[in-house]
């Protein structure tokens, strides 16, 4: 479909952000769309954002940007510790958080668990630009199952844990994967010097109820959760992480180490992390800051948060 298709105009995919606002992406292109035993699945190709991941009507990622988002989530964490070697990933279907982990020279191996085969098998098939062959990497491993299962069973200790799941929507996969209990087996799971990192929903001012809550219950857990956030176009605002360690803290390090962390040992540049970008996602603005303060949430499996 051309853009000057005037079709075009009336194809739009709409993004349900909150109760009361949604978003519409005019669709060139619809490339796949099906459903797993666990979600629905589309790949569009949108007029502002390019090929769009979509499960369960959300954009997950999009070819423009996707890059901010992963590399948000993997290089703080992964920065943070020292010499990261096994690597623990729960979700990433795109193979992107993957990507990201195995530039770290340091890592050998990544074990990654997605409960959905499906997803991981059409993302191989049309998103080979997320996940660059990493899925066929040598040090990566994969499994799927559930991952709170897994972890819950595995023997393995990892030094770093990235959490890259889908939202925690009432009827989806991964609602018991933003609880108390879950983060608590993540911990034991962790070396003593280990170091997790999870995306944590939306940080926009209007809409903070989760992200104030996953941060709030990590630091139930962890002596040290830092919550950080990331301006991603495709999300249209802010969204946000926490890193969380029983002795690492990402806000000690200066732009320099980072700089000179990502220069011996990244094998690639990164896009959009750096040393001044490490500085400024851990740099929240005051009132958000003081909702994260003010958040008396805890996260637990008999009292799960639900996204929209």
């Amino acid at each position: 479909m051309k853009d000057s298709d005037p079709e075009n105009r009336h194809k739009w995919f709409r993004d349900h952000l909150t109760p009361s606002l949604t978003a519409l992406h005019g669709i060139r292109e619809r490339i796949y769309s099906g459903r797993t035993r666990f979600q629905s699945v589309e790949i569009i190709n949108t007029d502002s954002f390019g090929v769009c991941l979509v499960l369960d009507g959300k954009i997950q990622s999009s070819e423009a940007d996707e890059f901010i988002y992963h590399e948000a989530l993997v290089h703080p964490a992964m920065l943070t510790h020292p010499k990261p070697e096994k690597v623990f990933i729960a979700g990433g279907g795109e193979g992107a958080t993957l990507r990201e982990v195995l530039a770290h020279k340091t890592v050998k191996k990544a074990v990654m668990v997605d409960i959905d085969e499906e997803v991981v098998s059409i993302c191989r098939r049309f998103l080979p630009s997320w996940h660059q062959h990493a899925f066929d990497d040598p040090r990566a491993e994969l499994h799927f199952v559930d991952a709170r299962e897994y972890l819950e069973q595995c023997s393995d200790r990892f030094d770093v844990i990235i959490i890259d799941l889908v939202d925690p929507l009432e009827e989806g996969p991964a609602r018991l994967l933003y609880t108390r209990e879950f983060y608590q087996a993540v911990r034991q799971k962790l070396e003593p010097d280990g170091i997790m990192s999870v995306q944590a929903e939306s940080a926009e001012w209007t809409n903070l109820d989760s992200f104030t809550a996953i941060a709030n219950t990590l630091s139930s857990v962890f002596s040290i959760a830092r919550p950080y956030q990331v301006h991603v176009p495709s999300f249209l605002g802010l969204w946000g992480f926490v890193s969380a360690s029983q002795s690492l803290d990402p806000r000690e390090l200066t732009p320099a180490q980072i700089d000179t962390r990502i220069s011996t040992r990244i094998s690639k540049e990164p896009k959009s992390y750096d040393g001044l970008t490490h500085q400024a996602v851990f740099t929240i603005p005051k009132h958000i800051r003081q909702q994260l303060a003010a958040s008396r949430r805890i996260i637990t499996d008999k009292e799960p948060i639900s996204a929209y």
